[in-house]
This record gives structure tokens, C-alpha cells and sequence, in this order.
């Protein structure tokens, strides 16, 4: 009942953050020292991107990289602010189940170790009894060679009497 609510809530959680990263990004050029930041992180993401690209096309990576104009720049670190948020998001979600997951593993780990351990206790205190049933046959037996034949018959069947003579009816 519970993981089903659990599932659920999660994806509302990430369809809700989905409108918060829109009004971030909308919003992350506004203030003029967060849009001075983000348009640096954009310039140095612009920079990096670039030159993993020529790297990996084989052309030369030792020339000047043009910046983006402002406005690209604001544009491209918003959206990668919003992906950043819904990135944390998700991988806060993921890491919130895998320990709801690992806890109920632990649970049932140790659930089954308990009921071992019971079986194992279960299982001693029979070997316990039955090792005092042998002992009470084999003091039987004794007693019954002693008795012979007719005193074994008498003693099984709890008609015998100390001496091991039959009770009279």
C-alpha cells in the first residue's frame, strides 16, 4: 500500500519541479549579480563544450574560442540551472528509494535471521528431548532384561507392578 504512494508522490514531486525550474530560468536574469554569474558560467561552459567538441572532431583546440553574446549566454546557463534542478531533484528522489529499499532489506535480512536462529533453537531442544527419550528407553530396556521377557510385556503394557509381578484384576 505504501510503495505505490510512495511512487507516486515521487513523480509529483518531479512533475512540480519541472514549472520551479522554468520560473528559475526565467527569473536567473534578472538580479544583475546572478545574471553576471550565470552569464560567466555559461561563457566557461561555451569554452569547455567547444573545445571537447574540436578535440573530439580532430580540429585544433589552440584557437580563440568566440564568447556567446549576453543574452545566449543568459539563456544557456538558465536552461542548465533548470536541468541542475531537476537533475537534484531526480537524483534526490533515486537516492531517497534506494534507502527506503536497502532499510526494508535490512528488515527482512533480519527477520529471516531471526526466524533461523528460532529454528535452530527449535531445533536444539529437540535434539535435547530426544536424546532424554533414548536415555529413558535405554533405562527401560535395562530394567526389562532384568525383568525378562514377561516383565518387558508387563512394563509396555503398565500392567507390571514393582516386583514385576502382574497386578491382579
Amino acid at each position: 500500500m505504501i510503495l505505490p504512494v510512495l511512487k507516486l508522490g515521487t513523480l509529483a514531486l518531479k512533475t512540480f519541479s519541472k514549472p520551479i525550474a522554468n520560473g528559475l530560468k526565467k527569473d536567473a536574469g534578472l538580479n544583475p549579480k546572478f545574471r553576471q554569474l550565470i552569464i560567466n558560467i555559461a561563457q566557461a561552459n561555451h569554452r569547455f563544450t567547444t573545445t571537447i567538441q574540436r578535440r573530439i572532431y580532430g580540429r585544433a583546440t589552440d584557437v580563440a574560442i568566440r564568447p556567446l553574446n549576453e543574452e545566449k549566454a543568459v539563456q544557456t546557463a538558465a536552461d542548465l540551472l533548470g536541468e541542475l534542478f531537476l537533475f537534484s531533484v531526480a537524483g534526490t528522489a533515486i537516492i531517497f528509494e534506494v534507502q527506503r529499499s536497502s532499510r526494508s532489506e535490512a528488515r527482512k535480512e533480519a527477520l529471516h535471521r531471526q526466524e533461523l536462529q528460532a529454528m535452530k533453537q527449535q531445533d536444539e531442544d529437540l535434539a535435547r528431548e530426544v536424546g532424554f527419550l533414548q536415555h529413558k528407553i535405554a533405562e527401560l530396556e535395562h530394567l526389562a532384561k532384568g525383568r525378562g521377557l514377561g516383565g518387558l510385556l508387563n512394563l509396555r503394557l503398565g500392567h507390571g507392578t514393582e516386583d514385576g509381578q502382574a497386578k491382579p484384576a
